[in-house]
């Protein structure tokens, strides 16, 4: 019952997000680069929703983590790990509270999958904002271009490395309790 009602609810989105669009389209015209910043969000939103049927994926050639990322430097440098303190320490982390290990959520491996998801929605909602930027600029818009510039930075591509520098951190945790299950500590072993 719950994956009808999972279906029923994508399925009512994008409808919903549909409609939505060719309102907005009708309201401000098909040249609008703020089409390009409302179809980011209804990515985002049916990526979100989408999460009780399937997991989106990233690309296979982007998907494994590099060895620069997992040195962190550049990261640390680009302030990604600041950027990681800001969503956890505010009401930020409200929005995807399924990519943090808690009690409820104590399957590590789950988690990253949920992470990589989350990391896909906002590769895919990346998308659809660089034409957007390309026009603006182009035309010499370049106000919106800023603000279309700031939004895919700090709504896209901050969460993308935010996410990737997450998702290595839980790989090597996944692989450090997998050791742990197959070797006991000497204290741990039943007599």
């Amino acid at each position: 019952m719950r994956k009808w009602r999972a279906v029923l609810l994508l399925t009512a989105a994008g409808v919903g997000f549909a409609v939505s669009f060719v309102m907005l389209r009708e309201a401000i015209g098909t040249d609008s680069p703020w089409l390009c910043l409302f179809l980011m969000f209804c990515i985002l939103g049916m990526g979100k929703i989408a999460e009780p049927l399937f997991l989106l994926r990233m690309p296979g050639s982007l998907r494994p983590i590099r060895a620069w990322e997992r040195s962190g430097t550049v990261y640390r440098g680009l302030g990604v790990k600041a950027f990681g303190r800001l969503l956890r320490s505010t009401p930020l982390h409200d929005l995807n509270r399924q990519v943090y290990l808690s009690r409820q959520r104590a399957d590590a491996q789950h988690v990253m999958r949920l992470v990589e998801s989350a990391e896909a929605s906002h590769f895919w909602a990346a998308l659809p904002l660089l034409p957007g930027i390309a026009i603006t600029l182009a035309t010499g818009q370049f106000l919106t271009a800023t603000v279309l510039i700031l939004v895919q930075v700090f709504f896209n591509l901050y969460p993308i490395l935010h996410l990737r520098l997450v998702r290595e951190r839980l790989g090597r945790y996944v692989v450090a309790a997998g050791r742990k299950r197959r070797f006991p500590a000497v204290g741990n072993v039943a007599a």
